[in-house]
């Protein structure tokens, strides 16, 4: 997958909007380490998100 696929492809795992060229977090999960990336919004209102990969829950 090229680069500009996967920044295509990065979407807030709480809201789910498109978070390309925005201020944004990524992290790798505290338990598996798949990539999570969260919109400015949604770290500032503290929304909660799942891993998609294996169900951790953090605010």
């Amino acid at each position: 997958m090229s680069q500009s696929e996967q920044r295509q492809e990065r979407q807030c795992i709480s809201c789910g909007i498109n978070i390309s060229g925005m201020s944004a977090a990524k992290f790798k999960c505290p338990d598996c380490g798949h990539m999570i990336y969260r919109c400015a919004t949604c770290r500032k209102q503290s929304n909660l998100y799942e891993c998609p990969d294996c169900g951790f829950r953090g605010p």
